[in-house]
């Protein structure tokens, strides 16, 4: 049974939220359907607000049994100054392949206080975050976190080696390298058409081949980033993604590749955090 079948009468949304809610600097949702005959329907990357993301999946969600929401922010925030433990074992990977991993944390204002947009998202959306259920789980409206930096070097093993991340983000002229933007892409278009999503796949290969790719761009790209990632957990081999950390202190689920497991699985004993295979 291939990945598209297993989403059957499933919707996975991809929302790269910014974090914030300025309106000069918006997120981007996306989404993959998959209807009870098994047809697919892809929703390209747009940019919304918050709100606009949350009335965008409460929409488009009407016909699916099941609908999922990949987020790329952090969505259990208890600590009140540092990095969350599961932010830590990310780092592992992360900072490895030469990229960063921002701390979460109830003292960021904006973006974890009380009065952070994300909760009113979260409270008005009313999803489960159960990863666990929502890999299995026949009807309902999930939710769970991700991290597109630390998906990529366990999509693409070009991008695992030592300071090997991409420099993809037009927002930072002087690191960012085209022929990184069109890996990124490539690999976006390659793991859809691995899961049978062509759609996604010829999305990807027009942003491949932009010459002046925006950040506006970026972060669309980060949104189907993130819906595969949350297809990948849905629907993938049970081998191909891990919770990471817990409910109680923060988590991420992620992809992971043979290369990234190890060293998740090592850093994950070293620290004494969670590290859950897809069962």
């Amino acid at each position: 049974m291939s990945p598209a079948d297993r989403l059957r009468s499933s919707i996975v949304f991809g929302f790269d939220s910014a974090w914030t809610d300025r309106p000069k600097a918006p997120g981007a949702i996306c989404a993959v359907g998959c209807d009870r005959d098994g047809d697919l329907t892809f929703h390209p990357p747009r940019l919304v607000s918050f709100a606009e993301a949350q009335e965008f999946i409460t929409t488009v969600r009407h016909g699916y049994d099941v609908a999922l929401v990949a987020l790329d922010q952090p969505t259990v925030v208890p600590n009140a100054t540092g990095m969350r433990p599961v932010e830590r074992l990310a780092a592992s990977v992360v900072s490895h392949v030469g990229g960063g991993v921002q701390p979460a944390n109830r003292g960021r204002t904006g973006m974890f206080c009380d009065l952070a947009p994300v909760w009113r998202f979260l409270a008005a959306l009313g999803a489960v975050e159960d990863p666990f259920r929502a890999r299995a789980a026949a009807e309902d409206l999930f939710l769970i976190e991700v991290f597109p930096a630390l998906a990529l070097p366990a999509l693409d093993d070009g991008f695992a080696g030592r300071l090997a991340a991409p420099k993809y983000n037009p927002a930072h002229p002087r690191k960012f390298r085209l022929e990184h933007w069109q890996a990124v892409a490539r690999t976006v278009g390659r793991t859809a058409l691995s899961l049978g999503i062509p759609a996604l796949a010829g999305w990807a290969e027009e942003m491949m081949a932009l010459q002046k790719p925006r950040k506006a761009d970026q972060d669309r790209l980060d949104a189907t980033i993130c819906a595969l990632i949350g297809i990948i957990w849905r629907a993938g081999p049970t081998e191909g993604s891990a919770m990471l950390g817990d409910l109680g202190q923060g988590y991420m689920v992620t992809p992971i590749s043979p290369l990234i497991r190890l060293r998740l699985e090592a850093a994950a004993a070293r620290q004494g955090i969670p590290f859950h295979v897809a069962d």
